[in-house]
């Protein structure tokens, strides 16, 4: 598949994330496959999923495009942060690699522009996930398909709010002629659509569909305010 083909294929759509953070009891493949099967059923166009064991179970069970990633570790470059990782997922059946683009340093000293090159050469496409507008320009100048707001808000120095980075979208939107994809802490379908309006071409929502734990700690927290 073509980024064109791709673009025209995830215009003004969802894509579902279903994943789940170490140690929740979602954590297991076939839940997880069961969980991007219902995102199907709901009329999501594309999942995004972690870790190479998931990304091919979720392939083999769903006809969408598949956006893998792999998370190794919790701090700094965690997001598919090497190129053996990005091949890895490409192996492993992804359409779209997602791969953390920020101007941090990498872990094995490669640069996002190698990762690019190494997973198109693959022939996969790369989803950059950034925090900021320049990180954005960067990455789509560095050969990215695609320009994520995935990590506004979880980098140093970037926004801390409890909804989406509205403004990143608006701003990497004007910025770049790369496809952007609103994504982080969209929690219901008005913002999904105000992303849509502030000029994101397809949207990414997780937590808000397939986080259970997440959502009953949040109902939880909500019963305990006076």
């Amino acid at each position: 598949m073509t980024a064109q083909d791709l673009a025209d294929t995830l215009k003004g759509r969802l894509i579902v994330s279903c994943q789940a953070p170490p140690g929740d009891p979602m954590r297991e493949t076939a839940t997880l496959v069961r969980l991007a099967l219902s995102a199907v059923a709901g009329g999501g166009s594309a999942i995004r999923a972690n870790e190479p064991e998931v990304v091919a179970a979720i392939t083999a069970a769903v006809d969408l495009p598949v956006i893998g990633l792999w998370k190794d570790g919790d701090t700094g470059v965690y997001i598919t942060p090497t190129v053996r990782h990005a091949l890895a997922i490409v192996e492993a059946g992804a359409a779209v690699v997602a791969a953390d683009a920020t101007d941090r340093p990498r872990p094995d000293g490669s640069t996002f522009a190698e990762l690019v090159t190494a997973v198109h050469a693959a022939s996969a496409l790369v989803m950059a996930d950034v925090s900021t507008l320049a990180e954005g320009i960067a990455a789509a100048e560095q050969g990215a398909d695609f320009v994520s707001t995935t990590l506004s808000g979880y980098v140093p120095g970037t926004p801390k709010q409890t909804g989406p980075d509205l403004g990143l979208v608006t701003s990497l939107s004007a910025a770049i002629s790369v496809p952007v994809v609103a994504e982080g802490r969209i929690n219901t379908p008005e913002e999904a659509a105000e992303a849509l309006a502030r000029g994101a071409h397809s949207v990414v929502v997780g937590t808000a569909i397939t986080a259970p734990t997440a959502l009953t700690a949040r109902f939880v927290a909500g019963l305990a305010r006076p």
